[in-house]
């Protein structure tokens, strides 16, 4: 029987400080907000949901009474072609779920025992198994403070003969700083896979997000600006990774014939009634794109002006998504970032700490014993996001925002 990794307080010493407490209850009251603008059963702001429309629905009882249910129907290719159209890529590979996605372009690639590839620390733990699964070595850098992305000079501090590829994550929807990392790797010879999975219509000067490495991955789970449930796609420019990559994902069949296979392949398939969500979905993605942004701009041009709440960066080269609104929380707010989660859950305001660093994980401290990222580490400990749905209404928001001046007004209170 598999026993669970086991991690204690005291193994970790003074970085114990850095993971976060469980998550607060949730109370049920929003008095403030019309019934109307708000999720009409739970009367709480979710940190995130959905949202669905009309095709949707109509795709699917396509896909139903066409008898096209599976992974063969009409609107596999119709996505992966309007969705890798969507990432300035030439192709889609539509697949189960990000992680396999990520997994699956690795293998592609032939990483695997021997070889080294390089991520974030700051991240969620899907990049990392990714490389584990394929039996590659994962190794971590730190996050930069100014973009919360992986720290591009650790990178080429961190590269060796075995290194072979690097996946940058484009954290909470903010690009990476892509150019000097595709040079490095065209000077050193490794291949660049995104992690675009929170980064759906991000760019980065004036280019997509999916179309920025040799290929890129993404998640549509049901939290993603993007979604079919559960769900993933690979987007390339390269012919060669999207014939081998598509043939991978459906336990490599030969095409001499049906029960023949010459590579070790993976059912890693998209179903078509996925895939028809996912259709609609994409029809709409310049608008959740857009209502992102407009959620995000009126978030920060309140947040800003509170002492202690660092607002989302957005560098001047880059087009945020904002997957998550994500703040953190510094000493002059007067509350720490959990008791300001306990302060919003109260009424009735979800949120969500940010990642737990890949070397505090405990199937992964082991392996990286002894290694500090400082950045990381802090942002783990200053960070949460608040609700960030595409369907947030303006009332909402307020609300939240009003809670948190309420919040720093009452934290000002106690201290005098």
């Amino acid at each position: 029987m598999l026993k669970p990794a086991e991690l204690k307080p005291e193994d970790l010493g003074d970085a114990a400080k850095v993971i976060p407490g469980r998550d607060p209850e949730l109370r049920v009251s929003i008095p403030r907000i019309p019934v109307s603008e708000t999720n009409l059963q739970s009367r709480v702001i979710p940190v995130c949901e959905p949202t669905l429309g009309e095709n949707e629905a109509k795709y699917v009882l396509d896909c139903i009474e066409s008898n096209w249910i599976s992974s063969a129907g009409k609107y596999i290719p119709r996505f992966e072609e309007a969705f890798a159209a969507a990432s300035d890529a030439h192709y889609g590979i539509a697949c189960a779920n990000g992680t396999v996605a990520l997994h699956l372009a690795l293998a592609t690639l032939g990483i695997g025992p021997g070889d080294e590839v390089i991520l974030p620390t700051f991240t969620m733990i899907a990049t990392i198994n990714a490389v584990t699964y394929t039996g590659a070595t994962p190794v971590l850098v730190d996050s930069e403070p100014a973009t919360w992305n992986m720290d591009l000079n650790q990178v080429a501090d961190k590269i060796t003969p075995r290194t072979r590829a690097v996946m940058p994550v484009h954290t909470y929807g903010h690009p990476v700083d892509m150019d000097p990392l595709v040079e490095l790797a065209e000077r050193h010879g490794f291949y660049v896979v995104e992690d675009a999975a929170e980064a759906h219509g991000a760019e980065y000067r004036g280019r997509r997000a999916g179309s920025l490495g040799h290929a890129a991955c993404f998640s549509f789970y049901a939290n993603k600006i993007i979604t079919t449930g559960e769900g993933g796609m690979i987007t390339t420019n390269d012919p060669d990774i999207y014939r081998l990559a598509s043939n991978l994902r459906d336990h490599a069949f030969s095409e001499e014939r049906h029960f023949w296979h010459k590579y070790l392949g993976f059912n890693y398939r998209m179903t078509n009634l996925q895939a028809a969500v996912g259709l609609a979905q994409t029809e709409q993605m310049a608008g959740f794109v857009q209502a992102r942004r407009a959620n995000a701009a009126r978030y920060t041009a309140s947040l800003r002006e509170i002492p202690g709440i660092v607002t989302p960066p957005e560098m001047e080269w880059a087009k945020n998504v904002f997957w998550m609104y994500s703040i953190l929380v510094e000493d002059e707010f007067g509350m720490t970032r959990d008791q300001l989660r306990a302060y919003l859950a109260e009424r009735g305001i979800e949120t969500r700490t940010f990642f737990i660093p890949m070397h505090f994980q405990p199937i992964y401290y082991q392996a990286f014993k002894g290694q500090r990222y400082p950045v990381a580490e802090m942002l783990c400990q200053r960070g949460f996001y608040l609700p960030s749905a595409s369907s947030l209404t303006p009332h909402q928001i307020d609300y939240i925002l009003d809670v948190v001046r309420g919040a720093r007004r009452h934290a000002a209170a106690s201290a005098s």
